[in-house]
């Protein structure tokens, strides 16, 4: 029986902590019962350097459940996407596959067993799709919609619609873990890993207690992290912007001396203000998008540890 670890990470959660322990402590019961995993399957949730008492939480439901729940402590807040990996991570050596999900219960849970089914059909990787986002504002989902476009336009492979509640195997994370970057986007890095996948579709929820941990500043910083590590289109866009001007201001020299031959010369600054204004614009958004580059490669050369586990229980 393949034994089950239920990866979750956490900031400042100690209003959702006790229900999602609850909710996923019945969910790995039942599918015990049915015999789909091995009874010391497990919740191992992952303190992110939470400043409430998300982590006194954890340690309390850890010892009501020593066998169904443990925990990870992390010595600073490093972000979701390097809490997941340091739960993944810790998890491998512990069970045979893993399902990763947020606390706020807005995944549905009762999919993770339609995941268990692909699970052992052959899928080393299953994806949680939401079939639609009506529950999302106009402006979330407008701007949901135009990332994974701009995403696939970027040469970006990503699952439409899916966000960190996956399943993977033991070898799934097993070989995640090879990949050693510190500009993490695991959209894009699950589909170059390249085994067997499928995926479940469901309904997303309302968050059932707490605030949303990402709001509209951490969303666009994770979507240009997203498209500057798989891709190096941006850059190809600017240089074919810039040949463009090139082949325009030819142009506009062309007409220029025409004009002066002609002694149609229309005297003005207005002209020369505007084309001084907007290449300095270009060429101030051409270099500061090469540094973003540069700077990715400057923080990935220090191979800095992503994560210091303080504790685990």
């Amino acid at each position: 029986m393949d034994k089950l670890a239920v990866i979750v990470p956490c900031y400042n959660e100690e209003e959702v902590l006790k229900i999602a322990s609850e909710t996923l402590r019945g969910v790995i019961e039942d599918l015990i019962r049915k015999e789909k995993i091995a009874e010391d399957s497990f919740i191992l949730f992952v303190n992110d350097g939470s400043k409430d008492r998300t982590w006194e939480l954890i340690e309390e439901e850890h010892k009501a459940y020593p066998v169904r729940v443990k925990g990870v402590k992390l010595a600073a807040n490093v972000g979701h996407q390097f809490a997941l990996t340091a739960g993944l991570v810790t998890a491998k050596e512990m069970c045979d596959v893993t399902v990763s999900i947020d606390a706020d219960l807005q995944d549905d849970v009762a999919v993770i067993e339609e995941m268990i089914d692909k699970f052992h059909a052959g899928n080393d990787i299953v994806y949680g799709v939401r079939k639609e986002r009506k529950t999302d504002t106009f402006f979330k989902r407008t701007t949901a919609q135009a990332f994974y476009k701009l995403m696939n336009i970027m040469g970006v492979k990503t699952v439409y619609n899916h966000a960190d509640f996956r399943l993977m195997s033991k070898r799934a994370v097993e070989e995640f873990s090879k990949y050693q970057e510190t500009n993490l986007f695991l959209r894009g890095m699950m589909p170059l890993i390249g085994y067997q996948t499928d995926c479940v579709y469901y309904d997303r929820k309302e968050r059932v207690a707490g605030e949303s941990k990402y709001p509209l500043r951490k969303m666009l910083a994770l979507a240009f992290n997203g498209i500057s590590s798989f891709s190096v289109k941006p850059i190809s866009l600017i240089m074919g912007l810039g040949l463009f001007i090139m082949l325009a201001a030819v142009l506009a020299a062309v007409y220029a001396f025409v004009s002066y031959f002609t002694g149609h010369v229309v005297q003005g600054w207005t002209s020369m203000i505007l084309s001084i204004w907007f290449l300095g614009g270009l060429q101030l958004l051409a270099i500061g998008l090469v540094g973003q580059y540069i700077g990715k490669i400057y923080i990935e050369v220090k191979h800095r540890p992503r994560y210091n586990i303080e504790k685990v229980i």
